[in-house]
């Protein structure tokens, strides 16, 4: 969190707890309107509306603000927000490298934390290729690979209805419904359906995904490219990761090569989000 907010909390909120305000927060929208997210510890849990007005304050495009009420759970792996102030429509528009995403964080997962990480997958990705990006979530990943390579094919499968359908919609808002292909449904059940194998494989969702790399691997043309996201323990990144995606190759009669290990965020002081890439 930005110095700029605890200022404006300083006489609000005893200096003994300002230490506990959170350093961070997410902003998701445009300068139009944005909601911000955050995380107060149960210790400052009767400041949290002096908070919420100072993110406001000093964030003048922030027009709500929500409060993380859980880890990701359920089926779609989505947070219960509340919200603490503002407009209850949290509905926004989201702008990233000459893409725009509609989505409200509420009902689906979005990480503007990961811009990047989007960017380097999208640099990575060859035209004319055929990707398939599994839990697709709104269409970050797929839409930002349309964009920057326009000879290639992506499919996005999505069990989230509520992501499906903003997907679907920011497919059509970037203009890239010749290029991407929006399905819902679960992963292991589309595939059944898929009559096709891929180029580059995405599995981005980092609490689970190693659950799917059967149904993954079997997908992937021989030579393409794997991208695995999983949680990974401080003592060892990447060790835990490479011997799931090994194990998957070798239980199709294949041999998997690690070609990158990326951490591409640190979720807490504990556990950080790894990509393994992987050619078979």
């Amino acid at each position: 969190m930005s110095r700029g907010v605890r200022e404006q909390l300083r006489g609000v909120v005893p200096d003994s707890l300002l230490d506990l305000v959170p350093k961070s927060f997410d902003v998701i929208g445009s300068k139009q309107k944005a909601v911000a997210i955050i995380e107060v510890p149960e210790e400052i849990r009767g400041h949290e509306e002096a908070i919420a007005q100072a993110v406001m304050r000093v964030q003048k495009n922030v027009a709500s603000v929500l409060s993380k009420e859980s880890g990701r759970a359920g089926e779609f792996r989505t947070r219960e927000m509340r919200l603490i102030t503002g407009d209850p429509d949290t509905e926004v528009l989201h702008r990233e490298s000459g893409c725009a995403f509609r989505l409200d964080p509420r009902t689906v997962y979005f990480s503007p934390r990961e811009s990047q990480e989007r960017g380097r997958i999208a640099s990575a990705t060859a035209d004319g290729e055929d990707v398939l990006v599994m839990f697709s979530g709104v269409g970050p990943l797929p839409i930002r690979i349309a964009k920057q390579r326009p000879h290639v094919h992506a499919t996005a499968i999505e069990l989230n209805p509520y992501a499906h359908n903003y997907c679907v919609e920011n497919v059509h808002l970037n203009r890239v419904g010749d290029r991407v292909d929006a399905i819902l449904g679960d992963v292991r059940e589309v595939a059944r359906s898929l009559d096709r194998q891929y180029d580059r494989i995405l599995m981005p969702l980092p609490k689970g995904a190693y659950m799917f790399l059967d149904v993954a691997v079997p997908l992937l043309r021989d030579g393409g490219v794997l991208h695995f996201y999983h949680w990974a323990p401080s003592e060892d990144f990447y060790g835990e990761a490479e011997e799931l995606v090994k194990a998957a190759f070798r239980k199709e009669g294949r041999e998997a090569v690690v070609t990158d290990r990326f951490r591409v965020s640190q979720f807490s002081p504990r556990d950080s989000k790894v990509r393994i890439d992987a050619v078979g």
